[in-house]
This record gives C-alpha cells, sequence and structure tokens, in this order.
C-alpha cells in the first residue's frame, strides 16, 4: 500500500509536472511569455538551510553551485508532493478512478504556495505584488496550476486500470 502510494505519486505528479512545463514551453512559443527561471528557485531553495528565506531579489543574491539542477529537482519534487496530497486526501481508489474535482482543488490550492511562499521569498512580494505587472503574473499562475490540476487528473487517468 505505501509502495503504490509513492508509486503513484511519482509517476501522477511527474506527469502533471511535464503538463505545467510544456503548457509553459507553449505561452513562451506563442506569446512570448518568459519560461520559468528554475536556477533562480534553485538559488532559493539552496539558500533556505543558511537561513535565508526571502530576498529582496533573488536575482541579485549570489550565485549558488548547481542552482538549476537544484531548481528542477525541487520543482519536480513537489509536483511530486502535491500529487501525494491528492492521492493521501481522496485515497489510492481515486487514482483507479480518477475524477476531475480533487486534481483541480490541488491545482488551484497549490498556487497559494508560490503566492505565499515563493513569490515573497524570491523578492517579488506576496502574490507577485512587486512584479513589472502582478495581475499578469497572478492570472499566469492560476492558469499553469489549472494546468497542472488537469495534469494530476490526465496522468492519474493515463495510468488508471481499463474498466
Amino acid at each position: 500500500m505505501i509502495l503504490d502510494f509513492l508509486l503513484k505519486s511519482v509517476v501522477i505528479g511527474t506527469g502533471a509536472t511535464l503538463l505545467f512545463d510544456i503548457w509553459g514551453r507553449l505561452l513562451n512559443l506563442l506569446f512570448g511569455i518568459p519560461l520559468a527561471n528554475w536556477g533562480l528557485v534553485g538559488r532559493w531553495f539552496a539558500r533556505l538551510p543558511k537561513g535565508e528565506f526571502v530576498h529582496d531579489s533573488i536575482a541579485a543574491a549570489p550565485a549558488v553551485p548547481a542552482e538549476r539542477a537544484i531548481g528542477w529537482i525541487a520543482h519536480y519534487a513537489i509536483g511530486i508532493l502535491y500529487a501525494g496530497v491528492v492521492i493521501a486526501i481522496w485515497g489510492l481508489d481515486w487514482t483507479r478512478a480518477p475524477t476531475l474535482w480533487p486534481a483541480l482543488i490541488v491545482g488551484l490550492v497549490t498556487v497559494g504556495a508560490g503566492w505565499f511562499i515563493l513569490s515573497p521569498g524570491m523578492g517579488n512580494g506576496i502574490a507577485a505584488s512587486k512584479a513589472p505587472n502582478p495581475t499578469k503574473a497572478r492570472c499566469l499562475n492560476l492558469a499553469a496550476h489549472t494546468v497542472f490540476g488537469l495534469g494530476l487528473w490526465l496522468t492519474a487517468l493515463a495510468i488508471a486500470p481499463s474498466a
């Protein structure tokens, strides 16, 4: 049961995060929306053990070794964690017959971590309030996390046993 939980969390979280990344790439190609800078996210994560939780600008903080790899690993690990949350709340039965609403709820709720932890920590203020265009940033965040929620559901559907 624990192994099933872990395996499904990894597969579903990885699939959802991959769809999140494809969405970002599509927005970049079609509309020139900049891609997420996972190196800066990695820089932020790498500074957490040093007690550096909030920065005026993470871009101004000194670079750390392997920050891009750290950012990408953290990005996918968090996606896996969020998949685990869906499964922990709705149970392994959800993975056998996935429904949309649990995945969308978690996808939308997870935007809060970005708005209230990551964004202020990296120097963009609460809910991207210090971003050049906060409303645009918030809308893009909501859209990306909706896509992530859809990715949770679609990946779970893809691995669910056939009826």
